[in-house]
């Protein structure tokens, strides 16, 4: 054991080591110091490609490949097993609730600067872009406000009485909206048609279909009742 822990271990100890001793070291050969052998001809070991082919030929030929455990849609590795580090419940946002509201008020803000610039386009009147991108650079945080409060885990528990909220703002703004514009002068409708079709859209994307659906009707009530105007 003494010999072998002061035997050299590398190129630099080795020429050291002949050095100290005067003896000069061996020239390198040709020929590579590794032992020779035949490969291992004997045959495979393990299952090959072909035999794990017939044994799922039948499968294959059904349109069943894979075992139905990996039909559920989960990511799994080579060995099959869930992959679940970074991947959150299928439910949940990537951008969270902030990151909703700033997209959401952005494409309503958007939505209401569509808005302002078609009701003076209606009524003929030569757009004026500054107070136009005014009401829509002070409505953007409002509205910000509004979907963050609406989107929170706070309003989430109480599904039902969101959704009901939002059927009354639909309702609401969507009638209003249409007696502004059958009733009110041309002044007044290029203020308040806006906002109030703002609201009205949003209200009813933060719907369920069942109460988006339900939110037409007494709106259609409403115009019709009323010999309202669409046009």
């Amino acid at each position: 054991m003494a010999d072998d822990s002061e035997a050299p271990r590398n190129r630099r100890e080795r020429r050291a080591a002949a050095k100290s001793s005067s003896q000069p070291i061996a020239p390198p050969t040709k020929a590579p110091n590794i032992k020779m052998a035949h490969p291992d001809r004997s045959g495979p070991k393990g299952k090959t490609l072909l035999d794990l082919y017939e044994e799922k030929k039948d499968l294959l030929s059904q349109g069943q490949p894979f075992d139905p455990k990996h039909l559920d849609g989960a990511v799994r590795d080579e060995g099959g097993n869930i992959l679940t580090a970074g991947l959150g419940s299928p439910d949940d946002e990537p951008i969270g609730v902030f990151g909703e509201a700033v997209f959401w008020s952005v494409c309503l803000a958007m939505f209401h600067f569509t808005m302002d610039v078609l009701t003076f386009n209606q009524y003929r009147q030569e757009i004026v872009w500054g107070p136009i991108w005014k009401r829509t650079f002070t409505v953007l945080p409002v509205l910000w406000l509004l979907v963050y409060l609406t989107r929170s885990k706070l309003a989430q528990r109480w599904q039902v009485a969101r959704q009901v909220f939002f059927l009354g703002v639909a309702v609401a703004a969507g009638c209003y909206t249409i007696h502004v514009g059958n009733n009110f002068a041309y002044y007044a409708v290029m203020k308040q048609a806006p906002p109030l079709g703002t609201l009205w859209v949003w209200s009813v994307i933060e719907m369920q279909l069942p109460y988006a659906a339900a939110s037409v009707v007494p709106v259609v009530a409403f115009l019709y009742f009323n010999g309202y105007a669409v046009f």
